[in-house]
């Protein structure tokens, strides 16, 4: 089922009536979800992601704008009337009940006949590889196991649109992992519209065809988990994708006959031809930039065009070693793998150190408002640092107790006059292959 977002946007009361200030928890977001598709809203806590899928399920009425299944304004429409599956955080299964009569119980709610609700809920355990534990109480399960019984309950409702808020959370990093990939497992077997959210950029990357990058309400990009992770669109994603994060220098773009440059600390290094292309394209002119460079693209070098700095850490990660050096005033990582027949390429506290960097792998921001340069205006999302803060300064918000809780406090600060904003595109069509 496709799903349609139009200007969505949710406003709660502030905590100070008399100034009638709102806490401004998703903030004109539009955007369509083909068929099929599974999408990742990803952001920190209090973004607005489960505040998101909250409208999608009806859990929450929006403050204006639409949402569409198919070419049906469900808006107004119940939740129960509008065909989605929903499995949260809290598992919220019946400890009195089996994991049979878990599954079961919406059916037998809706009254299906008991040759139907037998059948259903077979499928369903099949699916999920549950079939040997639904005589069993919740008790007497694992985490995932659990969270297998909350996913079965909705697959039997046979849904349009399925909808996860955070359902991993709660699982230890193995079981994280197990799950994962039944999740993927499942997408193979059960053909609908998955809406996935989830602070974990892990769990993004991995599930989601597109991801939604969300902060304080407002959307700061959408694409692949390549496009993210390659293409980001501010300093806000480039920080939140990828780990560990990625470095973020004060540096000097220079614009030259043959290309453009980036200078940071003594070292001049040409950037691609891609790169200079894109930045010509939008007729950057030299100045200072914020300079972003990912742990993993940075090489240690004896040559003398690179930035020296001092070791201050060196941490065995098994396949690679992350060593922590002290760089142009700041701390900065490098990933350095091992191959097959090294088992330890740490260095000691204090050995000095050069790097570098190809001019392929540099990211080259505003440094103002953290804007990626390498693309247009009218092609790229707000900034990340000079985006409007829906938020009143110290104070913390929670949403009113009428609002159903799905797991994560609702976003936001209140401001008395945000700035409006023009409505946020993608970096070109976020569903084109």
């Amino acid at each position: 089922m496709e799903v349609k977002l139009q200007n969505l946007t949710k406003k709660f009361p502030g905590r100070d009536r008399k100034k009638r200030l709102e806490v401004v928890a998703v903030n004109d977001f539009t955007f369509e979800i083909p068929d099929g598709r599974l999408i990742g809203l990803l952001g920190p806590s209090g973004c607005g992601k489960s505040t998101t899928l909250n409208l999608i399920s009806g859990l929450v009425k929006p403050t204006s704008g639409r949402i569409f299944f198919g070419d049906d304004d469900v808006t107004d429409l119940p939740p129960e009337h509008r065909g989605i599956g929903l499995v949260f955080q809290n598992y919220a299964l019946y400890p009195h009940m089996t994991v049979y009569e878990n599954i079961a119980y919406g059916l037998k709610l809706r009254k299906f006949p008991k040759r139907v609700i037998d059948q259903k809920v077979r499928e369903a355990a099949e699916i999920l590889d549950i079939t040997e534990l639904l005589k069993r109480k919740p008790k007497a399960l694992s985490g995932g196991q659990r969270q297998r019984v909350a996913i079965g309950r909705a697959i039997v409702r046979e849904p349009q649109v399925f909808l996860m808020d955070e359902p991993l959370s709660n699982l230890d990093a193995k079981l994280r992992n197990q799950m994962r990939s039944e999740i993927i497992k499942l997408r193979q077997k059960v053909n609908t519209t998955f809406i996935y959210v989830t602070h974990d950029q892990t769990e993004a990357m991995t599930l989601g065809d597109r991801i939604v990058i969300m902060k304080e309400g407002f959307v700061q990009q959408v694409g692949t988990p390549q496009e993210v992770f390659h293409h980001p669109a501010n300093l806000f994603v480039a920080g939140f994708i990828g780990t560990p994060q990625m470095n973020i220098f004060d540096a000097q773009l220079l614009r030259e006959e043959n290309g453009y440059y980036v200078e940071l600390g003594g070292a001049r290094v040409r950037l691609s031809g891609e790169k200079s292309a894109r930045l010509a394209a939008g007729d950057v002119a030299s100045q200072p930039i914020k300079l972003g460079l990912r742990p993993e693209h940075l090489m240690l070098t004896e040559e003398d065009n690179a930035i020296f700095a001092s070791v201050d850490v060196s941490e065995m990660m098994g396949s690679a070693v992350h060593i922590h050096v002290n760089a142009c005033g700041q701390d900065v990582v490098i990933v350095v793998p091992l191959g097959e027949e090294e088992e330890d390429s740490s260095l000691p506290m204090g050995q000095p150190v050069r790097f570098t960097f190809r001019g392929s792998a540099a990211h080259v921001f505003d440094a103002e408002s953290g804007r990626n340069l390498e693309y247009r205006l009218e092609e790229s999302l707000p900034p990340a640092e000079d985006t409007p803060s829906p938020a009143e300064p110290g104070a913390e918000e929670e949403p009113p107790p009428a609002e159903p809780a799905s797991g994560e406090a609702e976003p936001a600060k209140p401001e008395e006059s945000p700035e409006p904003i023009e409505p946020v595109t993608a970096l070109g069509d976020p569903f084109t292959e």
